[in-house]
């Protein structure tokens, strides 16, 4: 039983490292293409006012939460194994 408890810790920490990399890769990515959609299009004004707009339109965006399902799979995959192999 503390085997199981062990192992599902570990893969919880796992998961929060794997979520908080991917969500700051994300958004350094969108903003790395806001600004080169600034820089290409020529845009007067200021740019980081339009980056920060962009920014907040992703936080709150559907891709954002995709992020999500590295909780969310990796527990449905398991429970199916166990499923699986104990009821079929």
């Amino acid at each position: 039983m503390f085997g199981l408890l062990r192992l599902l810790l570990i893969l919880l920490v796992i998961q929060t490292i794997i979520y908080f990399a991917l969500s700051f890769y994300s958004r350094g990515m969108r903003r790395r293409k806001l600004e080169t959609w600034w820089d290409e299009k020529g845009k007067t004004g200021n740019k980081d006012a339009f980056v920060e707009r962009g920014l907040h339109v992703y936080d709150n965006s559907f891709r954002r939460k995709l992020i999500l399902g590295v909780y969310i799979v990796p527990w449905v995959a398991i429970g199916a194994m166990i499923y699986i192999v104990n009821y079929m």
